[in-house]
This record gives C-alpha cells, sequence and structure tokens, in this order.
C-alpha cells in the first residue's frame, strides 16, 4: 500500500488545536466575526457562506468556503445556504481559472475528525487548484512544499477578480 505523507500538516493541526484551546471558539467562526478580511484572508464574503485561502496550503491557491453557521454536517444547512454554498465553490473555482489557469482541481470535504477534518465541527469545502507536474522530489527528499506565490499577493488577485465579476453582474 502507498502512503501520502504530508508532516508540514502538524503544524496546522497544532495551531488550530492551541488556538481552539484559548479562545474556546471555533476557528472559522472568529474569523468570521473578526471583519478583518485582508488578516484572515477572507477574500469573498456572501450572506450565508464565505472564502479564505488556506494559510497552511497544500497547493497555491488552496481555499475554503465555509458557511458562518456551525454546523457539522452538510445536511444541517439549509436549503438556502446549500445553495449558496455550492455557488461559492464554483465562484471561487472561476476566479482561480482566470486569475491561476490551474490545469485541473481537487475539490472536496473531510467530514468528521476520523475523515482527517482539522475543524471538525464546522464544515467546509477545499478547493485545491493543480497543475500538470505541480507534485515533484521537494516533499519526499527535503519534506518541503514549494509554494510559489505569496499568501497576500494571492489574496489581492483573487480579491480584484471577486470584485471585478461582482462589478460585472451590476452592469
Amino acid at each position: 500500500m502507498d502512503k501520502l505523507w504530508a508532516p508540514w500538516r502538524s503544524q496546522y493541526l497544532t495551531a488550530i488545536t492551541d488556538k481552539k484551546s484559548k479562545t474556546k471558539k471555533c476557528l472559522f467562526c472568529r474569523i468570521a466575526e473578526e471583519q478583518d478580511d485582508r488578516k484572515n484572508a477572507i477574500f469573498v464574503r456572501r450572506e450565508h457562506c464565505y472564502a479564505v485561502l488556506n494559510i497552511f496550503p497544500y497547493n497555491n491557491g488552496h481555499s475554503l468556503v465555509v458557511p458562518y453557521r456551525h454546523v457539522s454536517d452538510l445536511s444541517r444547512l439549509n436549503e438556502e445556504e446549500k445553495l449558496e454554498f455550492f455557488a461559492l465553490i464554483d465562484h471561487v473555482k472561476g476566479l482561480m481559472v482566470r486569475e491561476l489557469n490551474p490545469d485541473g482541481f481537487n475539490i472536496g470535504m473531510n467530514i468528521g475528525k476520523a475523515a482527517g477534518a482539522g475543524v471538525p465541527d464546522h464544515i467546509h469545502m477545499h478547493i485545491v487548484p493543480r497543475w500538470l507536474g505541480d507534485v515533484n522530489f521537494m516533499p519526499v527528499i527535503s519534506e518541503t512544499k514549494v509554494i510559489s506565490q505569496s499568501l497576500n499577493e494571492l489574496y489581492k488577485r483573487l480579491s480584484a477578480a471577486h470584485k471585478a465579476a461582482e462589478n460585472k453582474k451590476k452592469t
């Protein structure tokens, strides 16, 4: 059996656990309430959901779509929330196609701790752009993942693309 090792994820999971124990508040609820979108890398806000860059990405552009309401399973979202959730996933994917030009995507969610969810009590969808050849020897040989763009630069590009798309809808 082949195994995919991702040792850099332990820093991310430890950070979530440490923050959760200190603040007693879910990471996704906390950053949504803070209203500091640049600091928290939230690049789209809608009525029921928001999109945020993953600060410990698997790949450049790795983003999450998160409902504001704290629910642990997709079935607990109401119909309006579900529609917006999936529409926002499609919108974010479209922004990435225009701005990053990936060759493909991994889109999915881990529901529950046993499934690998880093924040098991608050569902979220991962959107990971992929390029041909984006998996290379670096993680295997040196336990290093090369991310070719800063979060700040990516945040600016996706925020601007989102604003342009919203303005285009209004005209």
